[in-house]
Formats: structure tokens, C-alpha cells, sequence
């Protein structure tokens, strides 16, 4: 069974995210979408916020399942017993970091390739921090993320909003 990881925070899942996960669905036998523990990063949601979103929005795909984890992704892809790290590139600009990051986890685990995805050009200049701060400035995203996330958005901003 060829098994893939999706590592991303997915801080919201993008219809950029979801276009990468279709596509690394039709390509493996399992993927796992797997919310990662970013120290670097403070998300908006939980880690169990962001693993229910994604699961509400990959039903469709029977081999997609929803996971979190934190450390490094070589050792969880060996926990998972993945062959594979799937990760999404948008532009030339994404180019040099993943490359960097994919020659580093081939050195930590030889067993694990590391395949690189394009999402459809349309999604090609989206991510979750444009998203994001659209979103916490009261704009529409209904372009750039599913029904359910957004939702989701708008419960987090108006949280927020009443806690200022």
C-alpha cells in the first residue's frame, strides 16, 4: 500500500489545499492529511479545530484521513509507515524552502520521497495567511475556502471580536 503524508498547520484548509489533496488521492492509496504543531507559527485554530475542518471537507475522498502530529514529519511518516511526503507548490518562490526541507528529510529517512504538487493555476497565489487576514478584516473568502470553513471562520472572528 502506497502510503503519503500532507503536512501542512492548514490554518484554514484552502480550496489550494484541497486541490493538492485530490490529487495526491488519486496518485496514492492512503493519504493522510497531517496537521502539524508549527512553533513557529501562532494558528487561529486548534490543532482539533483545524483536523475537524479538514475532515469535514475531504469526505468525498474515501482513501483521505485527518491526523495531527508534532515533531518531526520524517518520524511521524515512519510511525504511519508512509512512502511519501506530499507537498504543494504555488510558485518559484516556494521552490528553494521545499527543496531545502526535502533534501533534509531524505538525509533523516531515505525510505521517504518527498513529491511535489501543483494546485490548479487558479489557486496558485492562495494561502491560509491571505485567507486569514481577509477574513479577520470582515471580507468575503467564500472564493477561497469551502462553505464549512468558512463558517468556521466567521464563528472564530466573531469570538474574537467579543472578547476585544
Amino acid at each position: 500500500m502506497r502510503i503519503a503524508i500532507y503536512p501542512g498547520t492548514f490554518d484554514p484548509v484552502t480550496y489550494g489545499h484541497l486541490d493538492v489533496i485530490a490529487r495526491a488521492a488519486d496518485i496514492f492509496d492512503k493519504v493522510i492529511v497531517g496537521v502539524a504543531e508549527n512553533s513557529a507559527k501562532r494558528p487561529l485554530f486548534t490543532d482539533l479545530e483545524r483536523v475537524q475542518m479538514i475532515r469535514a471537507v475531504v469526505r468525498k475522498h474515501p482513501n483521505v484521513s485527518v491526523d495531527s502530529f508534532q515533531g518531526l514529519l520524517v518520524s511521524y511518516a515512519k510511525r504511519k509507515k508512509a512512502t511519501a511526503i506530499v507537498r504543494g507548490l504555488r510558485a518559484v518562490s516556494d521552490f528553494e524552502y521545499e527543496f531545502q526541507m526535502a533534501l533534509t528529510n531524505r538525509k533523516l529517512a531515505r525510505g521517504i520521497t518527498t513529491v511535489f504538487l501543483m494546485p490548479h493555476e487558479e489557486y496558485t497565489y492562495l494561502n491560509s495567511s491571505i485567507v486569514r487576514e481577509i477574513a479577520l478584516f470582515g471580507g468575503d473568502v467564500s472564493t477561497f475556502v469551502p462553505p464549512e470553513v468558512r463558517r468556521m471562520l466567521a464563528r472564530k472572528v466573531r469570538a474574537m471580536n467579543a472578547r476585544a
